[in-house]
């Protein structure tokens, strides 16, 4: 499959993938593309309900689709999804992601893909998040959740992407903790430790915003390189068809 958008991971479950993807979507669409939204794979949804993952990324995206599409496997209970879908009695099949995919893929310009918990995560027996961004051929952009203990989390999932040669397209620093001790520090550490390029940091947002709507109402809640300076996504080039 040919890369045609990002994939989003992250160093952990709860760090803020839902917040980047949607703010990537609007700084894609800023860029005048067309995007669609995919999270191929939720868990955490009361009955008969959207996942408020998969709902924020359908408001975001300016593609329209099935959200069988959008979201081909969603489970209740927030845990593990490979243990979700033994509970229901399912299998999560790559082939019906990738297919998925496809169709999205065929009526935009990108596609932001989201996963779900961390990068090796299990899917189903023998197949993790990993495999999944493998099959879709996508650039990887890692969101690293900034409390203790992320310096150990992110440099083992970055050794992790590399090892599985897929394509780096760069990291984006969510600030979970607003107490954290020796922030600038730690950012250094992950500047000078994880392959580039950085794509930006997120502020602190309080428990609750983002279930309130805030990400996609944040006209510019994208990604900053810096000094509030907006992230350059050149290396977002999508092959000529």
């Amino acid at each position: 499959m040919s890369a045609r958008g990002l994939f989003v991971t992250g160093t952990d479950t709860g760090v803020g993938k839902t917040r980047v993807a949607v703010a990537l979507i609007h700084a894609l669409r800023a860029q005048g593309l067309r995007v669609a939204a995919m999270k191929p794979v939720a868990a955490g949804q009361a009955a008969g309900a959207l996942n408020e993952d998969v709902v924020a990324l359908l408001q975001a995206a300016n593609v329209p689709a099935d959200v069988r599409d959008v979201n081909p496997y969603a489970f209740e209970p927030a845990i593990a999804p490979h243990i979700a879908a033994q509970q229901a009695g399912v299998r999560i099949e790559l082939d019906v992601i990738a297919a998925a995919y496809a169709r999205l893929a065929a009526a935009a310009d990108a596609v932001v893909v989201e996963g779900a918990g961390g990068w090796r995560v299990p899917l189903n027996e023998t197949e993790d998040m990993a495999d999944l961004a493998q099959r879709l051929g996508l650039p990887v952009v890692l969101v690293v959740g900034l409390r203790l203990g992320c310096l150990n989390h992110a440099l083992l999932t970055a050794e992790s992407i590399a090892h599985r040669r897929t394509p780096w397209a760069g990291w984006i620093g969510n600030h979970l903790d607003p107490d954290m001790p020796c922030q600038a520090e730690n950012l250094a550490a992950l500047h000078l430790r994880l392959p580039g390029p950085c794509l930006g940091e997120q502020p602190f947002l309080p428990e609750g915003v983002l279930e309130a709507g805030a990400p996609h109402a944040m006209p510019h809640g994208l990604p900053s390189g810096g000094a509030g300076r907006p992230v350059a996504l050149e290396w977002l080039a999508l092959p000529e068809e």
